[in-house]
C-alpha cells in the first residue's frame, strides 16, 4: 500500500508541527511528564488516523464496457428513480455511494469512455446523506459517453468534514474504466445516475470497492445503419 499524492504534503506538515509541539512540551513542561507522554500517544494516534485516510491500496482493477464499476469505497445508501435536472433534464436511476472516514476516498471512473460533459459548483457542506446534499453541497459533475453506448453521469459530493474536491478530468478527455478521476478529502459520496433500463447488481446497504465492484450493467446501445 501506498500513500496517495493528495495527502504527502499535509501529511509532512502534520508531522513536522506534531514533532514541534511534542518537542517545546518536553523542553518547558518537563516537570509534568504524565501529561507529555500521554499527549505524544494522542499525537501518534491522530497521524496514524490521518495516514490511514489518505491510503491507496492496490486495487485489481475490473474492466468490460457495459459494466459499471464502483467509483468508490463505501457503502450502497440510495437507489431510487430520480429527475436528474443539470444535464439530462429527465429520470434516471440514482445510485449513491457513502464514504466514511475510514474508507478509502479515492474516485474512480465508473466507465471507459469521453467526458462529454464537466463542472464544478461551489456550495453548501451538508452532511453527505442528506437529501438535498446532491444539489446544495460543494460538488463536481462528470458525464462520460461509455463505450457501450449510453451516458453515464456521476457526482464527487463534498460533506460537512470534506472541505475539499480534487479532480483530473476534464470536458473531452477519454478516460479510461477504474482509473483515479478525483479525490474527495475526509468524507463524503458519489453519485451515479443511470438509464432506467439499467441493471442494477447492488441493493442498498452492500459495501462496495471502488474499481473492483460491479454496481450495475448498462444496456448496450447498438449503432443504427440507417
Amino acid at each position: 500500500m501506498k500513500i496517495h499524492k493528495e495527502g504527502r504534503r499535509i501529511l509532512f506538515f502534520t508531522l513536522l508541527a506534531l514533532l514541534a509541539v511534542n518537542l517545546l512540551l518536553f523542553r518547558f513542561n518537563s516537570r509534568n511528564e504524565t501529561f507529555n507522554i500521554i499527549f505524544v500517544g494522542v499525537s501518534a494516534v491522530a497521524f496514524l488516523l490521518l495516514l490511514q485516510f489518505f491510503r491507496s491500496p492496490y486495487r485489481n482493477l475490473l474492466t468490460h464496457e457495459d459494466l459499471l464499476i464502483a467509483p468508490a469505497d463505501g457503502k450502497v445508501v440510495v437507489i431510487e428513480d430520480v429527475h436528474e435536472p443539470e444535464y439530462f433534464d429527465d429520470t434516471r436511476k440514482q445510485i449513491s455511494i457513502f464514504m466514511s472516514p475510514i474508507n478509502v476516498h479515492i474516485t474512480r471512473n465508473p466507465i471507459s469512455g469521453v467526458v462529454r460533459y464537466f463542472k464544478y459548483h461551489p456550495g453548501n457542506y451538508l452532511v453527505a446523506w442528506h437529501p438535498k446534499s446532491s444539489t446544495k453541497n460543494e460538488r463536481t459533475t462528470v458525464v462520460v459517453q461509455s463505450e457501450a453506448g449510453p451516458m453515464v453521469l456521476f457526482r464527487q459530493i463534498a460533506g460537512a468534514m470534506a472541505r475539499r474536491i480534487v479532480w483530473y478530468v476534464s470536458e473531452g478527455d477519454e478516460v479510461s474504466q477504474g482509473e483515479e478521476f478525483g479525490f474527495i478529502k475526509f468524507g463524503s459520496r458519489v453519485d451515479v445516475y443511470v438509464p432506467l433500463d439499467t441493471e442494477l447488481k447492488v441493493k442498498l446497504g452492500d459495501k462496495v470497492k471502488g474499481g473492483e465492484t460491479v454496481i450495475a450493467q448498462l444496456k448496450t446501445q447498438t449503432p443504427s445503419l440507417f
